[in-house]
């Protein structure tokens, strides 16, 4: 399975995003602030972020900008996490580089749903980089 990244800063919502990744067979990395966050995302390249909005410091959308913006990390699908659940809120995430948005309190089923379609979408890219003719392997 995958390697996903959450960065969270409430260790109930850490620990549930933690439980449900781990029960659906993903490796789990944690980050409880955006700065954290952005080193392990680096230095660990996870097939995946879930990143809170509202963070310590620097908020979720800075650092998803910034890890869209290096081309180290700028090819991790980012699903953002948050309570902030208005149309312009989503807006916003799109804006910033997020890959997809899920309100919180976060839904398993949900969560599940748009994790596999994100790395089903990268893994389909990356065939099509590494083959760009479409011609048998």
């Amino acid at each position: 399975m995958a390697r996903i990244l959450i960065i969270e800063d409430n260790p109930a919502n850490m620990k549930l995003a933690s439980l449900l990744l781990l029960n659906a067979g993903h490796t789990v990395l944690c980050a409880t602030d955006a700065e954290s966050g952005l080193t392990l995302a680096r230095a660990d390249q996870p097939d995946l972020i879930l990143m809170d909005i509202q963070l310590p410091g620097m908020d979720g959308l800075a650092a998803t900008a910034l890890l869209k913006k290096d081309a180290i990390t700028a090819a991790i699908p980012i699903i953002a996490l948050t309570a902030m659940a208005m149309k312009e809120d989503q807006e916003k995430t799109r804006a910033a580089g997020c890959d997809a948005y899920i309100a919180k309190p976060l839904r398993y089923q949900e969560l599940y749903e748009v994790i596999d379609a994100l790395l089903a979408k990268g893994k389909l890219q990356a065939g099509a980089e590494a083959n760009p003719f479409h011609l048998p392997p």
